[in-house]
């Protein structure tokens, strides 16, 4: 399995993406040599699909598979490739606020800690649909690593498609997002273009 070992702020600093929407409250103070030069409109396109790539943590292989059923659904291509990559298990459980990163999120999910309407998923990229009850599990609910989380992320916004209890470690999918819902700054018409050449 790839592992990818990219420092975060150095590769937030070459896509011109702020660490906060990956979960880290790092800043650089560094600046990007290459900020100020003109970019060609390929350059543009292939700079938004890394953004989405390394925002979600999807490699090059799995990303063209959502982009080709994203491109076969009803509606817009771009809109549903964004609500397919925020509706992943590993996406879900950062977003209630039981993982601080997305990375860690993933961890969390990989050692078979979460349950979706009482099953145990170990794969990240499971997209969860509306109506799934999505929980840590009852043994590592006592865990103290999830104590120390939810003291970092409590005052983190969780969307309004998921109802979270906190408490309980444990959240509803009451819809799928909606592009308007999802807060990721990319630009997923110039994704489109690049694929559709």
């Amino acid at each position: 399995m790839a592992v990818n070992r990219v420092p975060v702020l150095k590769r937030c600093r070459s896509l011109g993406l702020e660490p906060q929407y990956l979960g880290y409250d790092k800043k650089s103070n560094r600046t990007n040599p290459r900020a100020g030069k003109k970019m060609s409109e390929y350059g543009l396109q292939l700079r938004e699909k890394q953004k989405a790539k390394f925002i979600y943590g999807v490699l090059e292989k799995p990303f063209r598979n959502y982009y080709k059923k994203a491109d076969k659904m009803r509606g817009l291509t771009g809109e549903n490739l964004m609500v397919m990559l925020e509706s992943r298990l590993d996406n879900v459980i950062f977003r209630m606020g039981l993982a601080r990163t997305r990375r860690e999120a993933r961890q969390v999910v990989g050692h078979k800690n979460v349950l979706v309407n009482g099953k145990g998923i170990n794969i990240p990229s499971y997209l969860i649909k509306a109506g799934d009850v999505v929980e840590i599990r009852p043994k590592s609910k006592e865990l103290q690593r999830y104590k120390d989380i939810l003291e970092v992320t409590g005052g983190r916004l969780t969307p309004e498609w998921i109802d979270v209890d906190q408490e309980a470690l444990k959240g509803t999918i009451k819809s799928l997002p909606t592009r308007e819902a999802i807060d990721v700054p990319v630009n997923e018409m110039l994704i489109v273009e690049l694929y559709s050449k």
